[in-house]
This record gives structure tokens, sequence and C-alpha cells, in this order.
């Protein structure tokens, strides 16, 4: 599995992120679902940019959690992406299939490892880690969904066998350390477990045959 080292510090360093890793592929009509303030609307270039989601400024308002359909035609868009977003969602699944109907060319998805943050919290007996807990009041964005990465590759694979897309992309992204600390930690805990305890995204783009 190919590892990029990458911070992300903000939301904002991650939209630049993605709209420079991927500025090849996100051309033509682009819906970004889940896209909350709607920064890449700015960012990338040479695309038609539309934008969704039940808070922000989006192009459209939608509570991607109670619809049944996106209100979009079969491939009505060139790529359809869903940046961390999918974990928010009771109805992962079937909001998963939505964006590969919409997509013409294929679908840009990325995952959390939420065992990364998780892991540490736990092991120590104390502390909080984002979307998760028990607050007094009901947070307006919390997941509904606790995986690894291995989880997370798995689901991204079989979703794409099961509707006969290509993988084009797939790997991870993990928070830039040290050359030394990654070979310690790559020596202690080989293949997997190394990627279910420090990688932070799972990222694929699933391509449609032509």
């Amino acid at each position: 599995m190919k590892i990029e080292q990458v911070s992300f510090e903000t939301r904002q360093a991650r939209s630049e992120y993605v709209a420079k890793r991927f500025a090849s592929v996100l051309q033509g009509k682009v819906l970004d679902v889940g896209c909350f303030e709607a920064p890449l609307r700015k960012l990338l270039v040479g695309c038609e940019y539309f934008g969704i989601d039940i808070a922000g400024k989006p192009d459209m308002f939608l509570n991607l959690d109670t619809a049944d359909t996106l209100p979009f035609a079969d491939g009505s868009y060139d790529i359809v992406m869903c940046i961390e977003v999918l974990e928010h969602l009771e109805n992962l699944h079937h909001i998963f299939d939505e964006l590969v109907r919409i997509g013409r060319r294929g679908v840009l998805v990325s995952l959390p490892n939420c065992w990364r943050d998780a892991r540490v919290p736990i092991e120590r007996g104390r502390g909080s880690f984002a979307h998760y807990g028990l607050p007094v009041d009901k947070p307006l964005d919390r997941h509904r969904w606790f995986f690894s990465h291995a989880e997370a590759r798995d689901f991204l694979l079989r979703k794409a066998d099961r509707h006969g897309l290509e993988v084009s992309e797939l790997f991870v992204t993990e928070q830039r350390r040290p050359a030394f600390i990654r070979i310690l930690r790559l020596m202690r805990y080989p293949g997997e477990r190394y990627l279910n305890r420090y990688s932070q995204t799972t990222w694929a783009l699933l391509s449609k045959q032509r």
C-alpha cells in the first residue's frame, strides 16, 4: 500500500491537498458531496463545480442521511467526490452507490482511519477524540461508524468490484514523521498493523470502464 506523508492541520489544508493532488482528475463537471463551506469551489481550476451538504455554503442544501436518492441523473457529473463524509452517515452504503450512479467517469472517495485517533486515549485510559464520546447535548457532527484502515480498504475494494469499477488509485496518507521514527514503527508493527495504527486517511479513485 502506497503511503504519502501529508499533514492536514486544517480543513483548508486538506482541500488544498485535494485540489493539487487530483487536479488532472477533477475536470469537467464535478460534484462535491458533503462540501460544507465548499473551499474547493475556489481552489479547483477548469471545472464546473457543484457542492451539496446539510450546512455551510453548498450550492444545494441537502440532508444526505435522509435522502432516498441524490437529485441528479445517472452519469450527470464527470467526477463525484466525497471526502471524509461517508463515516458521518447512517446510510453510508446507499449513498456510496448513489455516488457511483451519478459519476460518469468515476468517484473519488476518502475515509478516515478511526482507530488512529482513538488508540492513544484508549491506551492511556483518559482523554477523548473527535466525533465520538457522549456530550451533554446532541452533537451536530459525529461519526456513525468506527473502522480501521483495513476495513476501509476492503470496503472500497469490494464496492469497486461489485460495481465493476477500476481501482485507478488506492493509497493512504499519514502525518509527517522523522524517518527513523517511521522505520522503528514499521519494524515493530509491520504491514497492515502499521497502517491500522498510524495511517490517517484511505483514498480511492474508482473509475468506470469505457
